[in-house]
Parts: C-alpha cells; sequence; structure tokens
C-alpha cells in the first residue's frame, strides 16, 4: 500500500499542474505526435508552451518535426477555439491557482492585516479615479515643466544662443572659411545646412539637453516602481484600442526613441497588439527630442499646448480604436507582478541617464553627420530643391509658409531635425499662433524618421511598413489641414 502511494505521489510529481479534462485530452494529442526526442525538456512542458504559441518553440519543433506540424497547427486551432479565453492565459490562470493552494498550506494569513502606507500609496496610483491625476501631475511637472521648460527652454537657449551661436559657430566657420578656399567644402561643414553649424549644433545645442532631461526623469520614474502600476492603471482603456497594460513599456520608451520602442514591442504576446503598437508609435508619439522641442514651441501658449496634444491624444485613441477593429484577433489579456514601490536612488538615476545618453549618442550623432551630408547632395545635385518643391504644395494647403516645407523634408531625416527646423523658423517671426499649432500637430504625425522606418520594415515587413507609411504621409497632412480649417472657420486665435 505504501509502495503504491509512493508511485501515485511520483506520478503526480513528473505530470506536474493538471488541467481541465479538455485541455488533458488537446496535451495527450500533440505528444503523441511529437518523434523527436531532442527538446532537452519535458514533452508536457513542450507542449504547453506549444499551445500557448511559444514563437521560439514553433519554430523548434517546425525543424525538428516537419511531418507533424501541420497536425499540430490544427490541434491548436481546434484548443483555442474550444475557449473563450486565451490559451496562455488559461495555463497562466492554472498556475495561479496551483501556487496559490501550495502556499495556502504553509502559509498563515492574518484575517485583519495590517495595510501599509506604501500598498496604500501603490493603490491609489492603480485606482483611476486618483491615479490619472497623478499620471497629469507627472506629465505636467516631469515632462512639461521639466524637459519643456527646463530641458527645451533655459538649457536649449543657453547652449544655442551662448555657446554656439557666440562662440563656437563664429569661430568655426571663420577657421573652415580661412583653411579652406572652395566653396563647395565650405558649405558642407559650414554652411546653411553644414555638418558642423547645423548637424553638431543640432545634435548638442537642441537635442542633447531636451534628451538628457527627459532621460533624467524617465529613469526617476522608473526606478521608484511606477511604470508597473501605470501599466495596470491603463489597461482597461488601452483594451479598447487593441491593446494591453503590457504596451505601456513600449509606448513610454517611444517618448524617449521611437526605434528603440518599436523594437521593444516584440514583448507584445500577440502580431496584432505588435501592429497596433507599431503603427501608434509612427503616428502619434513623440519622441523625446521632438517633443521637447515642441514643447519649447509652445511655451507660453497653453491653449496651443491643450489644442496640439488634445488632438494627437485623439489620434491616437481613434486610430487605435479603427485599427483594433479593422484587424483580426483575440482581445488581449494583461497580469503582472507589481514590485514594491521605493525611493529611487541617485546613483540608479545618473547610471540609467548616462547608459541612454550613451546609447542614443552613438545612434544618433552619425545619423545628424549623414542627414548633413544628404542635404548637402541634395543640394548640389538639386535633388533637395525638388523635394522641397512638392512639399510645398500641401505645405500652402495647411496655411503654413513654404519655408516650411524644408523643416518638413528634415523630420523625415530625423524627426527632432524637423522641430528644429521650426523652432528656427520661429525665431524669425514667421510663424503665428495658428500656423504654430497646426505645423505641431502635422509634424508630430508626420512620417516616422529614416531609422524608425528601416526598424518598422526589419519588424513588421516590408509591405506593412511602406503600407504603414503611406497611411501616415497622407493622413498627417490630413489633420493639419483639417485643424486649420476649424480654426480659421471658428476665428480661433491661439
Amino acid at each position: 500500500m505504501q509502495n503504491q502511494n509512493l508511485k501515485k505521489s511520483e506520478s503526480a510529481r513528473l505530470r506536474g499542474i493538471g488541467y481541465s479534462d479538455t485541455l488533458e485530452i488537446f496535451i495527450s494529442k500533440i505528444q503523441e505526435l511529437l518523434k523527436s526526442g531532442d527538446y532537452r525538456i519535458t514533452k508536457r512542458a513542450l507542449v504547453l508552451l506549444i499551445l500557448q504559441e511559444d514563437e521560439e518553440i514553433l519554430r523548434l519543433v517546425k525543424s525538428r518535426d516537419p511531418d507533424s506540424f501541420p497536425l499540430i497547427g490544427k490541434i491548436i486551432q481546434e484548443a483555442k477555439n474550444s475557449y473563450s479565453q486565451p490559451l496562455n492565459y488559461i495555463v497562466s490562470l492554472r498556475r495561479q491557482q496551483e501556487a496559490s493552494r501550495i502556499s495556502g498550506r504553509v502559509m498563515a494569513f492574518a484575517k485583519n492585516p495590517i495595510v501599509s502606507l506604501q500598498e496604500r500609496i501603490s493603490r491609489i496610483m492603480m485606482n483611476p479615479w486618483s491615479g490619472a491625476p497623478i499620471l497629469l501631475c507627472i506629465l505636467y511637472y516631469g515632462l512639461y515643466k521639466f524637459v519643456g521648460t527646463f530641458g527645451a527652454g533655459v538649457l536649449v537657449d543657453f547652449l544655442e544662443d551662448r555657446v554656439f551661436g557666440s562662440y563656437i559657430n563664429p569661430w568655426v566657420t571663420q577657421l573652415v572659411n580661412s583653411a579652406l578656399p572652395f566653396k563647395l567644402l565650405q558649405d558642407l561643414l559650414v554652411g546653411e545646412y553644414g555638418v558642423i553649424t547645423l548637424g553638431v549644433r543640432y545634435a548638442f545645442a537642441i537635442i542633447l539637453p531636451i534628451v538628457a532631461t527627459f532621460f533624467f526623469a524617465f529613469a526617476i520614474v522608473e526606478d521608484t516602481g511606477y511604470l508597473p502600476r501605470l501599466a495596470m492603471l491603463v489597461d482597461q482603456l488601452f483594451k479598447r484600442i487593441g491593446l494591453s497594460g503590457r504596451a505601456v513599456i513600449p509606448l513610454v520608451l517611444g517618448f524617449g526613441c521611437d526605434t528603440m520602442a518599436t523594437m521593444v514591442t516584440r514583448t507584445l504576446p500577440t502580431k496584432r497588439e505588435r501592429i497596433i503598437a507599431t503603427l501608434l508609435l509612427a503616428l502619434a508619439i513623440p519622441c523625446s527630442a521632438q517633443m521637447g522641442v515642441i514643447l519649447a514651441l509652445l511655451e507660453g501658449r497653453p491653449l496651443g499646448l491643450i489644442v496640439w496634444l488634445g488632438v494627437i491624444i485623439l489620434v491616437f485613441l481613434l486610430v487605435g480604436f479603427l485599427a483594433s477593429k479593422i484587424m483580426p484577433g483575440e482581445l488581449p489579456t494583461f497580469y503582472m507582478e507589481i514590485p514594491p514601490l521605493r525611493l529611487p536612488q541617485l546613483s540608479n538615476i545618473l547610471r540609467k541617464t548616462y547608459s541612454r545618453l550613451k546609447w542614443y549618442f552613438k545612434e544618433i550623432l552619425p545619423l545628424f553627420i549623414f542627414a548633413s551630408l544628404l542635404i548637402w547632395l541634395g543640394q548640389i545635385t538639386g535633388i533637395f530643391g525638388f523635394f522641397v518643391k512638392i512639399l510645398e504644395h500641401p505645405i500652402s494647403w495647411l496655411g503654413l509658409p513654404l519655408k516650411a516645407a524644408v523643416a518638413f523634408l528634415f523630420g523625415f531625416f530625423r524627426r527632432d531635425y524637423g522641430a528644429a527646423g521650426l523652432y528656427d523658423l520661429k525665431k524669425e517671426g514667421l510663424l503665428s499662433g495658428n500656423q504654430l499649432v497646426v505645423a505641431c500637430v502635422t509634424l508630430t504625425l508626420f512620417l516616422p524618421c529614416i531609422a524608425q522606418l528601416l526598424m518598422n520594415v526589419k519588424e513588421r515587413g516590408i509591405r506593412m511598413g511602406i503600407a504603414m507609411s503611406i497611411f501616415i504621409l497622407f493622413f498627417s497632412f490630413g489633420v493639419g489641414y483639417l485643424l486649420n480649417i476649424i480654426l480659421n472657420l471658428f476665428h480661433i486665435v491661439l
């Protein structure tokens, strides 16, 4: 009798967690089809990963059991049709139940547990009624005041006007003009679109202070443990646009760098979510550099800032909602372990800020120099002027000065390049309040930069990447045109 009990115990141990009879039937069917023994994990564990459609495991099974793979695919589909919820949710829920059962047998819980202050704050952050005002405060003080006013205002003004405008650019221009007798080479280095006077100036005088302040603010928020709570807060809203709270990580990262964020969409569980998140990143999420310059452009125009923000949020929700209705697929599920709240540590913040800045400039500075070279070549060959002429037509429909076409063309090389171009137009007094808001809205929604476009193609495929870009191009000008008409129709002055 004792031997029988030992055998049963050993059998249960080897079998692991038991699932519903229906799911166990599907597990057995797939186990019988797996002929290859070289998987290094038990067949049951392998089958559970197969049923959850783990992409790496599916590729492995396809390569090692090619004859059985089509039939395995049919069984997976049959199993999915048997449940109203995704299989990964069913499996995870059962595991959670078993973990709770085991912990309940060995742990004692107080009948009236004392809720710590830390836990109370955590619950307040995740409650929609109290969490939304907290989020707005973080956005206002973290992004608008710190990144927009201090980074894009105080620091940019000091570096661009005092450092580059008064010292570096005049000195370099004089040095290059005296050392190089060729006008062509002078224009390459210190001309209107020169590598130093434009590329290096934009990178260090405009982009560096904005990106640095954003990454510093982001590191503070990240180190407190707020991001998982933000994910729980926005989960229900995101489900309306075909995403889950898990998507908050790549979308928030998009405010730092959309190219990096597009790569992080790999963490989303379904192809549908990855496509929707990629589209929204390319369309309605400005990177930190572009957003910082736009905040600086709209500084002192609170109504203009509200209109810009309102239009971008509306586009984000509308396009996400329509994309979720057009694209077939399962409703997203979301569950996440919430880490404890903690006070941010300065060493962690500085380390994260430094590493991200280092990565950003390793990527961005060559692109700025490369963009300056392309613009210089475009000027010599006349191609740059040709594309500017093409853009002048839709630019005029937006009610903007024709010079803004150059800024939009810059925006294709780098989003922040385009915003910095508008910054120059504003300093020259060529943009009214209404024109400034229309330009900022259109440029925010405009084509992703070359780096992000290439990443879209790499992650989503060439057809999907190009289709997204064509849609974004026409949609951005359409929204800008409509906004300009509304402002003029109702005589709104921003």
